[in-house]
């Protein structure tokens, strides 16, 4: 994932320079589940004209890059699955279950070979998050001889695990996973905060304690040891991340919707696994409070008059607070898609801490009906031909962008209010159907279904013994004999 001063993006598909248009959005009527499902439907149809990899000659899995990176790719095939599970509309599924295996790798870990030059943490783990929504709401299962949904979320685990990092400020995940790649030495929230998301919700699925331990290891790092969230009272600031090489005393003060979903969700998953422990109960309402700041008022009438004008805060309308509130427009090719995460992360959350909905839900309400008013006729010639959704829910004018984020965000949060229509995620012991590898990601298999999540592979830590080094050097001059012999054989 890339951004906040890490390295700098041209912004994402820019204002079409043909001035403000008030027109009318798609209709929505937010007290009827059939007009959700059916705006749900046009957003997503037009979000998918964006994607060619079910197309002949076509790498299934990807969005065109450049300029859209191997991470939103993954969020947005979670979508997809959750589009399917709130409206019951299987149109994409084959294609999602296709884009998702072949993204895989070769070690079946979300770490294809071909992403390597930008591929962290972060990436890895919303590919997992992926794999793990399919595991719970029970999508179609890949056939036999692939590998599970909820294994492929495990071995992400376990490859996270080995590199949890407490040489440096004392835990955490750096942001890269390669250390040629720019962003080695920054620990982000995100990264840390995933893998945190990515244990609750393998505890809460298996019922495994390893992985809620984990859990619990991974947020005690944000909050105590680590400078990331800075609680206020009963509201948390949530920080984009920390840079090792300065010892992590501070932080970047940027924040980011996604940041507080990831963390919010993943409490209300311990919540949940914890049988309403009031230590995670404290810690959602600290991120709640805190995620305020993304809730502004309606500026429809003072836009019409000057478009520089921001909207007050102690609203309902969800607002990218860090990008999209500036004149001009600050966000790039990844930010528009974050309001996506928070709000799939709020409807969630109500399901796992029921007592939430009446806090969350009315936002979720008004955020749709004013993602709906930015999602308009087609863009002047541009692509795609159809809706195209804009990022400022909060004015009834479409304030000219448009891209793969904001149609997922629309999208997101458009079909979260059909969050009290269905069940909550399954179980392995309650309607769970994906099979699970704890030792995936770890090179060994042997212990299968029964054996422990984080587990190191034996051969690779066995001691190598004499015998071992004598059979190495007979093997060596072996292939030596073998190699002169080839060559002679070759110039005579």
């Amino acid at each position: 994932m890339h951004f906040s001063g890490r390295r700098t993006l041209w912004p994402a598909f820019g204002s079409l320079l043909l001035g403000q248009h008030v027109v009318q959005g798609i209709p929505l009527n937010i007290d009827d589940t059939d007009s959700i499902k059916q705006a749900a439907s046009t957003v997503a149809w037009d979000m998918m004209t964006y994607y060619h990899g079910n197309e002949s000659g076509q790498v299934p899995g990807l969005l065109p890059n450049p300029p859209y990176y191997w991470w939103e790719s993954g969020a947005m095939f979670g979508l997809l699955i959750e589009y399917w599970y709130l409206t019951g509309d299987s149109t994409y599924n084959e294609l999602v279950s296709e884009a998702i295996q072949f993204q895989v790798g070769y070690g079946n870990d979300f770490k294809p070979q071909n992403q390597t030059k930008d591929l962290g943490n972060d990436d890895q783990v919303f590919w997992a998050f992926t794999a793990m929504t399919a595991a719970e709401l029970k999508f179609p299962d890949p056939a036999t001889g692939s590998p599970s949904w909820l294994s492929l979320a495990q071995a992400v685990f376990n490859e996270q695990v080995g590199v949890w990092d407490t040489a440096n400020c004392g835990g955490g995940l750096r942001w890269q996973i390669y250390p040629l790649n720019a962003g080695y030495t920054y620990k982000n929230t995100i990264s840390t905060g995933g893998f945190f998301q990515l244990a609750a919700r393998l505890a809460r699925y298996t019922g495994n304690s390893t992985y809620a331990d984990w859990a619990n290891t991974a947020m005690d790092w944000l909050l105590y040891e680590s400078p990331l969230i800075s609680p206020n009272n009963n509201s948390w600031n949530v920080w984009d991340g920390t840079d090792l090489l300065k010892k992590c005393v501070d932080a970047d003060h940027n924040i980011w919707t996604y940041n507080y979903g990831t963390l919010l969700s993943g409490s209300a998953f311990m919540y949940n696994y914890t049988n309403g422990n009031s230590t995670w109960s404290d810690r959602i309402t600290g991120l709640l409070n805190g995620a305020e700041v993304f809730f502004v008022q309606n500026t429809s009438a003072q836009y019409a008059a000057d478009a520089t004008v921001k909207p007050a805060p102690n609203g309902q309308i969800m607002a990218e607070w860090g990008c999209e509130l500036q004149t001009p427009q600050t966000c790039n090719y990844d930010q528009p898609s974050f309001k996506t995460y928070l709000a799939r992360w709020m409807a969630l959350t109500t399901q796992m801490a029921p007592y939430t909905a009446p806090i969350i839900l009315p936002l979720l309400r008004a955020s749709a009906i004013g993602a709906a008013t930015q999602c308009v006729g087609q863009a002047a010639g541009a692509q795609p031909i159809g809706t195209v959704c804009g990022r400022r829910w909060y004015q009834d004018i479409w304030d000219g962008w448009y891209g793969v984020g904001e149609q997922m965000s629309a999208l997101s949060v458009i079909q979260s209010n059909l969050i009290t229509k269905v069940a909550p995620p399954v179980t392995a012991t309650k309607g769970g159907t994906s099979k699970g590898d704890p030792s995936a990601g770890t090179g060994n298999t042997a212990n299968g279904p029964g054996g422990s999540p984080g587990v190191t592979n034996p051969v690779l830590t066995e001691t190598i013994t004499n015998g071992d080094k004598a059979g190495a050097g007979i093997l060596t001059a072996l292939t030596l004999v073998l190699i002169l012999g080839l060559t002679w054989w070759i110039i005579v």
